[in-house]
Protein backbone atom coordinates (compact mmCIF):
# COMPACT_ATOMS: atom_id res chain seq x y z
CA UNK A 1 0.00 0.00 0.00
CA UNK A 2 1.24 3.47 -0.80
CA UNK A 3 2.04 5.83 1.43
CA UNK A 4 0.50 9.20 1.24
CA UNK A 5 2.78 12.08 0.83
CA UNK A 6 2.27 14.76 3.06
CA UNK A 7 0.90 18.16 1.77
CA UNK A 8 2.77 21.63 2.44
CA UNK A 9 1.47 22.91 5.58
CA UNK A 10 0.21 19.84 6.93
CA UNK A 11 0.99 18.42 10.32
CA UNK A 12 4.89 18.74 11.86
CA UNK A 13 5.64 21.76 9.48
CA UNK A 14 6.24 25.39 11.49
CA UNK A 15 3.42 27.40 10.79
CA UNK A 16 5.19 30.43 9.86
CA UNK A 17 6.89 28.51 7.50
CA UNK A 18 3.32 28.10 5.59
CA UNK A 19 2.46 31.64 6.13
CA UNK A 20 5.73 32.12 4.07
CA UNK A 21 4.66 29.73 1.46
CA UNK A 22 1.41 30.95 1.52
CA UNK A 23 2.29 34.98 0.92
CA UNK A 24 4.71 33.68 -1.66
CA UNK A 25 2.20 32.18 -3.72
CA UNK A 26 -0.33 35.05 -3.36
CA UNK A 27 -1.70 34.89 -0.34
CA UNK A 28 -2.59 38.50 0.77
CA UNK A 29 -4.07 37.19 4.07
CA UNK A 30 -0.78 35.56 4.96
CA UNK A 31 1.34 38.43 3.41
CA UNK A 32 -0.87 40.58 6.03
CA UNK A 33 -0.60 38.37 9.45
CA UNK A 34 3.51 38.31 8.51
CA UNK A 35 3.53 42.24 8.23
CA UNK A 36 1.98 42.48 11.31
CA UNK A 37 3.65 40.24 13.09
CA UNK A 38 7.36 41.79 12.09
CA UNK A 39 6.27 45.07 12.59
CA UNK A 40 8.18 45.61 15.28
CA UNK A 41 11.71 44.59 13.80
CA UNK A 42 10.83 47.39 11.26
CA UNK A 43 10.55 50.08 14.36
CA UNK A 44 14.00 48.22 16.03
CA UNK A 45 15.83 48.61 12.78
CA UNK A 46 14.79 52.51 11.97
CA UNK A 47 15.24 53.63 15.59
CA UNK A 48 19.37 52.41 14.72
CA UNK A 49 19.64 54.21 11.78
CA UNK A 50 20.93 57.91 11.36
CA UNK A 51 18.37 59.49 9.02
CA UNK A 52 19.40 63.30 9.03
CA UNK A 53 15.95 64.88 8.03
CA UNK A 54 13.94 61.98 6.52
CA UNK A 55 10.85 61.86 9.25
CA UNK A 56 10.59 58.89 11.15
CA UNK A 57 7.31 57.83 10.20
CA UNK A 58 8.57 58.08 6.24
CA UNK A 59 11.69 55.60 7.49
CA UNK A 60 9.34 53.17 8.24
CA UNK A 61 7.40 53.07 5.57
CA UNK A 62 10.79 52.44 3.52
CA UNK A 63 11.45 49.80 6.17
CA UNK A 64 8.52 48.26 5.63
CA UNK A 65 8.64 48.04 1.57
CA UNK A 66 12.00 46.33 2.72
CA UNK A 67 10.08 43.60 5.14
CA UNK A 68 7.63 43.39 2.74
CA UNK A 69 10.49 42.27 -0.02
CA UNK A 70 11.71 40.22 2.83
CA UNK A 71 9.28 38.17 2.88
CA UNK A 72 8.68 37.43 -0.53
CA UNK A 73 12.38 36.47 -0.80
CA UNK A 74 12.55 34.73 2.29
CA UNK A 75 13.60 30.75 2.19
CA UNK A 76 12.70 28.80 5.54
CA UNK A 77 14.68 25.86 4.39
CA UNK A 78 18.03 27.57 4.22
CA UNK A 79 17.81 27.79 7.70
CA UNK A 80 18.23 31.23 8.53
CA UNK A 81 16.46 33.17 10.72
CA UNK A 82 14.00 35.54 9.28
CA UNK A 83 14.75 38.35 11.28
CA UNK A 84 18.57 38.03 10.67
CA UNK A 85 17.63 37.86 6.67
CA UNK A 86 14.83 40.90 6.83
CA UNK A 87 17.17 43.23 9.06
CA UNK A 88 19.47 43.49 6.28
CA UNK A 89 16.23 44.38 3.75
CA UNK A 90 14.44 46.56 5.89
CA UNK A 91 17.90 48.75 6.33
CA UNK A 92 18.84 48.76 3.21
CA UNK A 93 15.56 50.49 1.96
CA UNK A 94 15.17 52.63 4.66
CA UNK A 95 19.33 54.05 3.88
CA UNK A 96 17.71 54.33 0.22
CA UNK A 97 14.90 56.48 1.82
CA UNK A 98 17.58 58.74 3.55
CA UNK A 99 19.71 59.03 0.54
CA UNK A 100 16.78 60.12 -1.18
CA UNK A 101 16.08 62.87 1.36
CA UNK A 102 19.57 63.91 1.35
CA UNK A 103 19.75 64.84 -2.79
CA UNK A 104 15.97 66.63 -2.34
CA UNK A 105 17.36 68.26 0.22
CA UNK A 106 19.97 69.77 -2.04
CA UNK A 107 17.82 70.45 -4.75
CA UNK A 108 15.86 72.95 -2.61
CA UNK A 109 16.61 76.53 -1.96
CA UNK A 110 18.96 76.58 1.16
CA UNK A 111 16.97 78.01 3.51
CA UNK A 112 19.81 78.78 5.56
CA UNK A 113 20.81 81.63 3.43
CA UNK A 114 17.39 82.56 3.32
CA UNK A 115 16.99 83.83 7.06
CA UNK A 116 18.93 86.54 6.64
CA UNK A 117 16.03 88.11 4.73
CA UNK A 118 14.13 86.94 7.93
CA UNK A 119 11.86 84.92 5.22
CA UNK A 120 10.08 81.89 6.30
CA UNK A 121 8.03 79.74 3.54
CA UNK A 122 4.21 79.72 4.51
CA UNK A 123 1.83 76.87 3.78
CA UNK A 124 0.63 79.14 0.85
CA UNK A 125 0.80 76.23 -1.96
CA UNK A 126 2.24 78.69 -4.46
CA UNK A 127 6.35 78.24 -2.73
CA UNK A 128 6.33 74.95 -4.16
CA UNK A 129 6.17 76.39 -7.49
CA UNK A 130 8.30 79.01 -6.98
CA UNK A 131 11.18 77.12 -4.93
CA UNK A 132 13.26 76.27 -8.03
CA UNK A 133 13.29 80.19 -9.53
CA UNK A 134 14.16 81.25 -5.83
CA UNK A 135 16.77 78.89 -5.73
CA UNK A 136 18.39 79.50 -8.87
CA UNK A 137 18.39 83.16 -8.02
CA UNK A 138 19.82 82.64 -5.12
CA UNK A 139 22.70 80.28 -6.56
CA UNK A 140 23.47 82.83 -8.92
CA UNK A 141 23.68 85.72 -6.51
CA UNK A 142 25.91 83.79 -3.95
CA UNK A 143 27.82 83.18 -7.62
CA UNK A 144 28.55 87.02 -7.21
CA UNK A 145 30.11 87.15 -4.28
CA UNK A 146 33.51 88.38 -3.46
CA UNK A 147 36.30 85.79 -3.85
CA UNK A 148 36.49 84.31 0.15
CA UNK A 149 33.22 85.29 0.79
CA UNK A 150 31.75 82.60 -1.96
CA UNK A 151 33.87 80.46 -0.59
CA UNK A 152 32.62 80.10 2.53
CA UNK A 153 29.05 80.64 1.75
CA UNK A 154 29.38 77.37 -0.86
CA UNK A 155 30.74 75.37 2.16
CA UNK A 156 29.01 76.24 5.05
CA UNK A 157 25.53 76.07 3.60
CA UNK A 158 26.60 73.13 1.21
CA UNK A 159 25.76 74.57 -1.84
CA UNK A 160 27.66 72.56 -4.21
CA UNK A 161 25.98 69.21 -3.55
CA UNK A 162 27.99 68.47 -0.46
CA UNK A 163 27.16 68.51 3.26
CA UNK A 164 27.43 71.60 4.75
CA UNK A 165 30.98 72.34 6.59
CA UNK A 166 31.39 73.96 9.98
CA UNK A 167 33.76 76.79 10.16
CA UNK A 168 36.94 74.94 11.60
CA UNK A 169 36.78 72.96 8.55
CA UNK A 170 36.49 75.31 6.72
CA UNK A 171 39.17 77.36 8.36
CA UNK A 172 41.48 74.00 7.89
CA UNK A 173 40.84 74.31 3.68
CA UNK A 174 41.24 78.70 3.77
CA UNK A 175 44.52 78.49 6.18
CA UNK A 176 42.66 80.91 8.80
CA UNK A 177 41.27 80.63 12.22
CA UNK A 178 37.85 79.95 13.20
CA UNK A 179 37.38 83.82 14.53
CA UNK A 180 38.47 84.93 10.78
CA UNK A 181 35.95 82.26 9.09
CA UNK A 182 32.90 83.73 11.20
CA UNK A 183 33.46 86.97 10.14
CA UNK A 184 33.83 86.22 6.44
CA UNK A 185 30.38 84.56 6.97
CA UNK A 186 28.79 87.92 8.78
CA UNK A 187 30.76 89.71 6.06
CA UNK A 188 28.93 87.68 2.79
CA UNK A 189 25.62 87.56 5.05
CA UNK A 190 25.69 91.64 4.79
CA UNK A 191 26.69 92.10 0.89
CA UNK A 192 23.83 89.32 -0.03
CA UNK A 193 21.59 91.75 1.99
CA UNK A 194 22.12 94.70 0.18
CA UNK A 195 19.16 96.03 -2.00
CA UNK A 196 21.77 96.45 -4.97
CA UNK A 197 22.84 93.36 -4.56
CA UNK A 198 19.48 91.38 -3.96
CA UNK A 199 16.54 93.23 -5.64
CA UNK A 200 15.52 90.05 -7.83
CA UNK A 201 15.37 87.64 -4.76
CA UNK A 202 13.99 89.91 -2.72
CA UNK A 203 11.04 90.44 -5.27
CA UNK A 204 10.32 86.53 -5.32
CA UNK A 205 10.71 86.52 -1.72
CA UNK A 206 8.32 89.90 -1.24
CA UNK A 207 10.95 90.90 0.91
CA UNK A 208 11.50 94.53 -1.37
CA UNK A 209 9.19 97.01 0.58
CA UNK A 210 11.11 99.92 2.68
CA UNK A 211 10.61 98.48 6.14
CA UNK A 212 12.81 95.47 4.54
CA UNK A 213 15.36 98.09 3.23
CA UNK A 214 15.68 99.81 6.06
CA UNK A 215 16.25 96.26 8.29
CA UNK A 216 19.20 95.26 5.84
CA UNK A 217 20.87 98.62 6.02
CA UNK A 218 20.52 98.61 9.82
CA UNK A 219 21.95 95.38 10.13
CA UNK A 220 25.14 96.51 8.07
CA UNK A 221 25.76 99.04 10.08
CA UNK A 222 25.47 97.29 13.40
CA UNK A 223 27.83 94.93 12.03
CA UNK A 224 30.11 97.56 10.47
CA UNK A 225 30.36 99.06 14.18
CA UNK A 226 31.25 95.12 15.88
CA UNK A 227 33.93 96.07 13.17
CA UNK A 228 35.05 99.03 14.36
CA UNK A 229 33.96 100.40 11.19
CA UNK A 230 36.31 98.99 8.78
CA UNK A 231 35.72 97.63 4.99
CA UNK A 232 38.64 95.48 4.99
CA UNK A 233 39.53 93.26 2.12
CA UNK A 234 37.91 90.02 1.83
Amino acid sequence: MAVKKQEKGGPGQDPEATLFEQAQAGCADSLNALMLRHERLVHRVVQRQRLYTLPYEDAVQEGRQGLWRAILGYDPGRGNAFSTYAYKAIMRHVWAGVKREIRRKKREAPLGVLVLYHYHPGPDPAWLVEREDIRQCLLALVERLPGRLRMVVIAYYGLKGKEGQTYQAIGEQLGCSVEWVRQLHQAALVWLRQVAHSQELRYLLARHNQAQYELADELAQAWLRRRGGRNGRH
